[in-house]
């Protein structure tokens, strides 16, 4: 025969087939395997004339179906042989068929005569013959017939096929074979299921991993290197199979013939998937059975199917995840499983039950929310909340879950969104983190607990890892949301995750989350705000339902007052029927209230129920199965008499009353707790409970053998709530479980099942929790949430800040291992990122907080290692998360103060308060702290204060406690510095260097804080510190470069720094301060400012505030002189700057020290001098600042020089004005200056806006000398009014009309305010808004005759140079003259006398007929308010008493005047004496306004004279002839030995000026005279004072009229009168003459009215001669000629 590799013939199959038939030729006992011999040859034979021809039809590559029937005979024949010899060759040929794909075709039940069907049969028999190199190759042909693209093996072949390899596992010779089933059926799972998701058969595949099989069962199997072994097994097979297919081959299977059915068979491959999976997960819910219990064999093969079920699960991709059937599979067989099998206690079934679920939580959680919320608890949590008595090997495996599910993101959040915030669901998120730190947190003090030491240790340090992990998991997920937000992703975009974003490390394929291939198939998108709705309600609902089993009543009221539930009764039932977690005995006592509310709801709860056609003993189970009847006996009674009325209207034919199903209900009840309560030890019998109920129906019995059965029921079934029927009695629910409706579930894990039938006995059960998957699955409720706004982390972070901080506090604490220390630190550091970004300011501060304790920086003698490594954690969340810090900047910052300090410390170098320490310690300061490290430290207070330590809230390191420290606590502090030198000063330097890099709010936030770390330093009062103060200094030059908008913010806080700390008590840390702000100020100055900007000023403010308000001189000389330096460095750089540069100056020209007046002078004077362009380069308003400061200048006290300089410079700038010498003039008119006045107290600039704005900057150069005017020192009083006016004359021509008010109102005026008066003549005024708030001058201030002088001739020089400009000005500059006229001080009296007629004088010619009116006018108003105010004055005297009620002795007396009269007295004479001269001065104003004006006046202006003539001298006759004021007078003046009142003499004068004028008038002006008849005035006037006379010469005070006739004797007169006579005798004399003057006939017209007084001057006594001269002259000249007649 030829040799082997030439055996087979032409073809590729008999390539294969030849040399294999050869060798079972060889191997074949030739008396037993004849046949099969001859077979082989035959075969052999055949295949030397066959060619390769391809038959669409045929299994076997190159030949026809008849041949290839033949060929594959002796394969068939060797396997049913049972030799191995000839098996081995027949299962390598299989192998390599598969393997080549030379074979093809559908292998299934319904074709058994296939021979593709026959071989696979053949090929699986074969493992019964029991050798082990046999299994071995039976694997791989089946292995190789699975992967083989050409041949699908389906449904019950396929079954075949892998019972075969489950049995190899089961019963294998060796764990290598055992491991190579189990890798060969993970292979053929994966193998399947791909071509299942991608329906196809040519689908690529991976190869399974050995190892990862082994990772959970097995371990004990490995024999050496079995791993290996199976592994290259497995890959053989894998790669043998990879060659590529005839390619002629293919058409076979994509033949005409299949194409029809293509759909069908494309299906086929699905089904197969979907028919394997639900075989293996019934494989997996096998349980022992009775005979025998403890079958290792069954439990092996449950751990298989479902080692192989998670292999299916884990290889899942985005097909079978979005497929309804496979998810439906999923729920009706793995959930079923699942719950089957959680009731074991083998730990490798619970182990890969939590991997199962792992794998269904990442992938498949959106089509299992009700399940995912019920298998959660069940497996995972009940572990986790088992603290005291755990199994460390499952809790260990929860642990690792919970880790697992932590690496992606997605599904935290998910499970918070899905479950904590859904009313129907338990609190999976909260109960899980609740869980961790409870396990954290170790068993409770006290307690029994199973757990060694370090198994607990272990479990608080994996807690803790989980802990960090989900808060990690919350953050990642966090930044990614707000990544893809930023990326402006397309909102419909945003649950369609990148792939890696959200995958498993551990999977190499990276798919994704199940949402993301498939979000609309059950899930929603939900806004955070609609979760938090749900999240509120159900947490507030939680709250009443735990309030109601603590009080029902409260709890009912609450949850109708939060409308959880209705105010009804029927409301309140179906809460209390269908809510879960209410406690039983709470709705027992809750129902039995007798309370009108309760009662009610007690009646419709029972009212609820349907008896009807049930017996009463079901009826009563029936009833009490959702609650507990309460222990109270009324209670009871109430319930049971409503239920008895109940049952017998559903059952009216039950018995005769409600009496009798009440007595025999609470029978039952007493029956119930005797037969079943432990407690009670002789039992009722049968025939005792039909004794107790005799007689209750109406007096007849029941039955005794209803009452019997009605026995017997309770005793064998005890009356119970549901919820208990499926436990052990022993066990009490949790309330947590029951309060999530987990009870009955977890009876069932609970429950030790032994036999099968147990699992019929629980089959209820399951259905129930099945029943319950599917009632949810339809509710809104269990639709599966995505959210994408990372708003829903506030919920979350509500929930768990204070379990993690306190799992992470209490580790960090207690613990000593740098892992578990590292791993909290790590927590902390996201939990504050993740609560930092969200602006969670008091749980990130909270976090902060605990780590700024833990760094033990204010206890450094107890630091540790873990200290150390806080540091640096805090250092790091200053540079990740510095943006978003905010208030916590303040502990961040603090602790960076403290390690400086101490590091200062320990290399010895001096504190900072040896540079703040006054006199007494310079020898401390000189030597400095030696070097810590160095053993023999002094026993320094800081350094001792700093080694005891205190408290994390001190201010400073330690407190001041008073004793030595030891050496060995000096050696320990100095160990512990030892650690701190892992933390460089570059680190430190760098997070203050990053804060150029923070956002906007966060370097204000982080100013603002450093700014409060720096204080506190500062006002240690034992160890002031400045290294945050440079630090500020540092961070301001870093963030000068930020626009100018935030730096405006920075240096809004730093300035209030700078002055709080520039107003310090201390004074060199003041000084350090503002040479530090100097500083500053020095290096922004260098930076150029743009007009109209005002940073500037803002920057110096602080300069000026403490400028302002510090109490240290050596302060404010410092601040002179930095100002001083800076601006005459940088002069051309200062713009907005001037601002505060003045404001400086102003405050220390008014300062009280002359030293730092006379240094700030001598800068302004340079500035004006030297520098007055750059004043008003940007801003004219600086002008303004300018001039007030000078003027602030003139009032200083200490020098006038200083004062008259200060008025010059004025001069100077008002000369710099008027040339045009501010430069913004000119370059900015474009934009308006603004509002160029910014003092409070400045004149209200609206008075002197006009066209041109820019002239305003007049005003305080003018107001400022107006105020100037009133100054108590003459010289510069003088000065300044020379000043002011020489300006206004000077430079009024580039005034306008409306400025020029403005002046006059605001800057004239106020001049003479303190000789006004009480009544502001300008009140009435059409200007008189503009004074009616101002007055610079303070009152009382006097003014001497040449001061009043110069004023009012000042004034009227301007009046009369810019007339034609303030013409409208007029009747207020006569006002204000009149004003100085009628004011009591003579000085001012006689100026104004002359200035008015000056004026006159000067413009008199000029004045309209209006004008002259409004200056008579003005006359007598002054003259008439003066009258008015005068008496009222007099009335004062009226308390006073006339010598009338005196006697002679008590005239003079001045022991009987008391005090207040003297005053009275002394105020009224002086008084009348001012009044007096005011009155008089007023008549001399008028006569000579009218002589010498009397051409320009007309009647009207006349008129106006009369009046204030006549007003004048009828008040001057009113005074005069009251004789009790002239005695009263007398008096005062005889007491107070002053000189009278010239009453008389104002009398006569009065008169003698009305008489004249009214002459004049009628002399040299007869047209007026006619008009105004003026002649019947003066004869009024002339027979009015002849009677004055008369009076008192000839009557002595009798009435004329009453002596008409003549006496018969005459007394003569005494010297009083004679002395009235003779002043009177004067003014008489002028009458006469005047009337001798009048014309004939006038003087005829009025004889009869003057002549008898005449006659009576003739017989009076006369002190003149003169009088009857003239009264001779008047009768011979007109008399005698009219007699005559």
């Amino acid at each position: 025969m030829s040799s082997s590799q030439n055996l087979g013939g032409a073809t590729r199959c008999g390539r294969v087939i030849g040399p294999s038939l050869d060798k079972i030729i060889k191997n074949a006992a030739w008396r037993k395997h004849t046949f099969l011999v001859s077979a082989c040859k035959s075969v052999l034979d055949k295949l030397e004339t066959l060619s390769d021809s391809p038959d669409p039809s045929s299994p076997l590559f190159g030949l026809s179906t008849s041949d290839s029937d033949a060929v594959l005979q002796p394969l068939l024949l060797s396997l049913d042989t049972g030799y191995a010899k000839v098996i081995e060759p027949a299962l390598d040929c299989s192998f390599k068929l598969f393997s080549l794909s030379l074979l093809r075709g559908e292998v299934c039940s319904s074709s058994p005569d296939s021979l593709l069907y026959k071989l696979i049969h053949a090929i699986c028999k074969v493992c019964g013959i029991g050798e082990e190199s046999i299994e071995l190759a039976v694997l791989r042909v089946l292995l190789a017939a699975v992967r083989s693209p050409r041949i699908l093996i389906r449904g019950d072949c396929l079954l075949h096929l892998v019972r075969t390899c489950y049995n190899v596992y089961l019963g294998g010779f060796n764990g290598t074979n055992q491991i190579c089933a189990k890798s060969v059926l993970a292979q053929i799972m994966l193998i399947v299921f791909t071509r299942s998701e991608a329906n196809s058969m040519d689908a690529s595949l991976k190869t399974v991993n050995v190892n990862d099989l082994l990772a959970i069962t097995d371990k004990n199997v490995n024999e050496g290197n079995s791993v290996h072994i199976c592994q290259g097994f497995i890959n053989d097979v894998i790669t043998a199979g990879e060659a590529d297919p005839p390619p002629d081959f293919l058409l076979v299977l994509q033949g005409p013939e299949e194409e029809e059915d293509d759909g069908a068979s494309t299906s086929k491959i699905r089904e197969d998937g979907f028919l394997l999976f639900k075989n293996l997960c019934k494989l997996s819910m096998k349980f022992s059975s009775q005979e025998n219990t403890d079958d290792q064999i069954l439990v092996r093969g449950k751990t298989l199917s479902l080692e192989l079920l998670k292999v299916v699960i884990d290889n899942g991709g985005p097909i079978w995840r979005s497929d309804e059937r496979f998810l439906n599979a999923i729920k009706q067989f793995l959930c079923l499983s699942l719950l089957k099998n959680s009731a074991l206690s083998v730990m490798s079934i619970f182990q890969l039950q939590c991997a199962i679920f792992t794998t269904l939580l990442r992938k498949y959680r959106s089509g299992l929310k009700s399940e995912v919320g019920i298998f959660f608890p069940m497996l995972v949590l009940r572990v986790l909340e088992n603290v005291l008595q755990p199994s460390f090997l499952q809790k260990m495996t929860v642990l690792s879950l919970l880790e697992n599910i932590c690496h992606e993101p997605n599904l935290i959040v998910d499970i918070f969104v899905n479950f904590d915030c859904d009313v129907e669901s338990p609190n999976i998120f909260e109960r899980i983190v609740n869980g961790l730190l409870k396990t954290a947190l170790g068993p409770p003090p006290g307690s029994s607990t199973t757990l060694s030491p370090v198994q607990d240790i272990t479990f608080r340090h994996e807690s803790v890892k989980c802990l960090v992990s989900i808060i990690k998991a919350m953050g990642t997920w966090m930044d990614q949301q707000l990544s893809m937000s930023e990326s402006l992703l397309p909102k419909s975009l945003e649950n369609e995750a990148p792939v890696d974003n959200h995958s498993s490390p551990n999977e190499e394929d990276g798919t994704t989350t199940d949402h993301d291939f498939h979000p609309d198939l059950s899930s929603e998108s939900s806004d955070a705000a609609t979760l938090e709705q749900r999240r509120a309600y159900k947490i507030e609902l939680q709250k009443g339902i735990t309030l109601f089993n603590r009080k029902p009543s409260k709890g009912i009221e609450f949850l109708i007052s939060c409308k959880k539930v209705g105010n009804s009764p029927d409301e309140v039932v179906s809460f209390l029927r269908n809510t879960t977690g209410l406690n039983a005995t709470m709705i027992g006592d809750y129902l039995g209230e007798r309370e009108e509310f309760p009662m009610k709801v007690m009646h419709a709860y029972v009212d609820s129920f349907d008896f009807k056609e049930m017996n009463f003993g079901e009826a009563i189970r029936f009833f009490l199965r959702g609650f507990r009847l309460p222990g109270e006996a009324q209670k009871i009674d109430r319930i049971m008499e409503k239920f008895a009325e109940r049952f017998c209207k559903c059952n009216p034919n039950s018995f005769s009353s409600a009496d009798t199903a009440y007595v025999l209900a609470y029978s039952v009840i007493m029956l119930n707790t005797d037969a079943h309560n432990i407690m009670v030890k002789e039992k009722m019998t049968k025939a005792d409970f039909i004794r107790n109920n005799r007689g209750i129906d109406d007096g007849k019995d029941l039955p005794e053998e209803y009452l019997g059965a009605l026995y017997d029921q309770v005793v064998i079934n005890e009356i119970k709530m549901s919820s208990d029927s499926s436990a052990p009695e022993s066990r009490q629910s949790n309330g947590l479980n029951k309060l999530l409706g987990l009870d009955g579930i977890l009876n069932l894990v609970y429950w030790t099942q032994t036999e099968e039938k147990a699992v019929g006995a629980n089959g209820l059960l399951i259905k129930h929790i099945q029943e319950k998957f599917r009632s949810k699955s339809g509710k809104s409720e269990s639709a599966y949430h995505v959210v994408t706004d990372v708003a829903i982390l506030r919920f979350m972070v509500e929930v768990s800040w204070g379990p993690m901080l306190a799992a992470f506090s209490v580790t960090l604490d207690q613990s000593d291992d740098r892992l578990a220390a590292v791993e909290c630190l790590r927590g902390f550091r996201y939990a504050v990122h993740i609560t930092a970004v969200m602006g969670m300011q008091t749980q990130r501060d909270a976090f902060v907080t605990s780590m700024a304790k833990f760094t033990n920086l204010h206890c450094a003698g107890d630091m540790k290692q873990k200290n150390v490594d806080a540091v640096k954690a805090i250092i790091s969340i200053a540079i990740e998360d510095g943006n978003h810090l905010q208030d916590a900047w303040e502990h961040i910052l603090t602790c960076l103060s403290r390690i400086e300090h101490l590091q200062l410390l320990g290399e010895g170098a001096p504190s900072d308060a040896s540079y703040f320490s006054s006199s007494e310690t310079e020898e401390k300061k000189a030597l400095g702290f030696p070097n810590l490290k160095k053993k023999g430290a002094l026993q320094n207070p800081v350094m001792m204060a700093v080694v005891r330590g205190g408290s994390y809230d001190s201010s400073a390191i330690g407190p001041n406690i008073p004793g030595l420290v030891k050496q060995d606590q000096i050696n320990n502090f100095i160990a512990n510095l030892n650690l701190l030198d892992q933390i460089g000063s570059f680190q430190l330097n760098n997070v203050y260097a990053h804060s150029q890099r923070l956002k906007t709010e966060a370097i204000v936030a982080f100013v603002k804080a450093l700014c409060k770390v720096s204080m506190s330093e500062l006002q240690s009062p034992t160890d002031p510190r400045v290294f945050s103060l440079t630090k500020l200094v540092e961070i301001a030059h870093y963030n000068m470069n930020r626009i100018r908008l935030v730096w405006s913010r920075i240096w809004s806080i730093l300035s209030d720094f700078f002055v709080s700390v520039g107003l310090s008590e201390n004074l060199s840390v003041a000084i350090f301060v503002m040479d530090s702000l100097r500083q500053l100020s020095m290096k922004f100055l260098e930076r150029e400012e743009l007009a109209n900007y005002n940073f500037q000023n803002e920057f110096l403010r602080p300069f000026v505030i403490v400028m302002q308000k510090s109490s240290s001189a050596e302060i404010r000389e410092l601040i002179v002189r930095c100002i001083s330096q800076m601006v005459l460095s940088r002069v051309s750089n200062v713009k907005s700057g001037w601002k505060s540069v003045f404001k400086v100056f102003t405050t220390a020209a008014a300062d009280e020290r002359k030293n730092i007046v006379l240094l700030a002078f001598e800068t302004m004077e340079k500035i004006v001098r030297e520098y007055f362009s750059y004043i008003t380069e940007t801003e004219a308003t600086t002008f303004t600042d300018c001039v007030r400061c000078l003027i602030t200048f003139t009032n200083s006290k200490f020098t006038s020089d200083v004062s008259l300089n200060a008025i010059a410079f004025l001069r100077f700038c008002a000369l710099k004005l008027a040339e045009g010498g501010l430069v913004w003039n000119e370059k900015g008119r474009s934009s308006s200056p603004g509002t160029p006045l910014t003092d409070d107290h400045a004149p209200n600039t609206q008075n002197f806006m006009d066209a041109d704005e820019n002239i305003s900057y007049w005003v305080p150069l003018l107001t400022g000398l107006s105020k100037l005017t009133a100054d108590s020192r003459p010289a510069i009083r003088k000065s300044s009014l020379e000043v002011l006016f020489n300006i206004l004359k000077d430079h009024g021509h580039i005034f306008s009309r409306t400025f020029w008010i403005g002046v006059f109102s605001s800057v004239i005026y106020p001049i003479f305010n303190s000789v006004w008066g009480e009544n502001d003549l300008l009140s009435k005024d059409e200007h008189s808004s503009f004074p009616s708030t101002f007055s610079p001058h303070p009152s009382g201030v006097s003014w001497d005759a040449e001061t009043s002088a110069m004023a009012a001739q000042s004034l009227v020089d301007l009046f009369v140079s810019f007339f034609t400009v303030i013409r409208s000005q007029l009747s207020s500059v006569v006002s204000l003259l009149a004003s100085l006229i009628r004011n009591p001080a003579q000085g001012p009296t006689v100026a104004g006398v002359g200035a008015l007629l000056r004026l006159a004088d000067e413009l008199g010619g000029s004045f309209s007929e209006d004008e002259w009116k409004e200056i008579f006018l003005a006359v007598k108003e002054a003259a008439s308010l003066t009258l008015s105010s005068f008496m009222k004055t007099l009335r004062t005297m009226d308390d006073v008493p006339d010598e009338e009620t005196l006697s002679d002795q008590d005239f003079s007396n001045e022991d009987d005047v008391d005090e207040d009269s003297l005053q009275t007295m002394s105020y009224v004479v002086a008084r009348t004496k001012s009044h007096i001269t005011v009155q008089l001065q007023v008549v001399q104003v008028v006569t000579d306004l009218y002589q010498n004006n009397q051409q320009s006046l007309l009647a009207s202006h006349v008129t106006v004279i009369l009046e204030i003539l006549s007003t004048i001298s009828s008040h001057a006759h009113q005074l005069n002839s009251d004789l009790i004021l002239q005695k009263k007078m007398r008096r005062a003046c005889s007491i107070l030995e002053l000189s009278e009142p010239p009453m008389l003499h104002f009398e006569n004068d009065t008169h003698q000026n009305y008489l004249d004028i009214l002459q004049d008038l009628l002399t040299y002006n007869p047209g007026v005279s006619l008009e105004l008849s003026i002649e019947s005035q003066l004869i009024t006037v002339c027979v009015q004072l002849l009677k004055m006379y008369l009076k008192c010469t000839l009557f002595q005070g009798s009435e004329l009229e009453e002596t008409r006739q003549p006496k018969n004797w005459i007394l003569p007169m005494g010297a009083t009168s004679k002395e009235e006579a003779a002043a009177r005798s004067p003014l008489v004399v002028a009458v006469l003459k005047a009337l001798r003057e009048l014309k004939r006939d006038s003087f005829k017209r009025y004889a009869p009215t003057f002549f008898p007084l005449l006659v009576e001057l003739v017989r009076s006594e006369h002190s003149s001669s003169q009088v009857p001269q003239v009264l001779s002259t008047v009768f011979h000249t007109c008399m005698g000629p009219m007699m005559g007649e």
